[in-house]
């Protein structure tokens, strides 16, 4: 009986570190992305950008080539500077998309922000973006 017990608390323990790894996983992923929209720096988030990435700026719905998106992000920015940015949430679609949902502040407004990123060679880069004003 007692064995079982211990199996038990075994198993608990276990799956709580596998879901905390893969928790751990997705926030570093993010990470160097939450930072460069906290500095408001689209020159730096280039390397982030996938070829091709869906866009909602303020209710602005495009797709952008990753230059274009590299200027519309930058026009977003100096229009809304960032006083600060912080994630939410972060998941995975079972399609394998990486997911954050986060909270943009700027001069007393707040928007919802969406990030998906896709693994391209081995690199996740981010295929979506979504400032929308709350």
């Amino acid at each position: 009986m007692k064995i079982r017990y211990y199996y038990k608390i075994v198993l608990v323990c276990l799956v709580i570190g596998f879901t905390g790894a893969e928790t751990f996983a997705q926030a570093e992923i993010f990470a160097p992305i939450k930072e460069l929209i906290k500095a408001g720096s689209s020159k730096d988030m280039v390397k982030y950008l996938n070829q091709s990435v869906d866009m909602n700026l303020d209710g602005e719905v495009n797709t952008y080539s990753k230059t274009q998106a590299e200027f519309a992000l930058r026009d977003f920015f100096k229009k809304h500077p960032p006083k600060d940015f912080s994630i939410v949430h972060t998941g995975s679609s079972k399609g394998g998309l990486q997911f954050a949902i986060g909270r943009y502040l700027s001069n007393g407004e707040s928007y919802s922000a969406l990030i998906r990123l896709k693994e391209v060679s081995q690199n996740y880069l981010i295929h979506e973006i979504n400032f929308v004003k709350e």
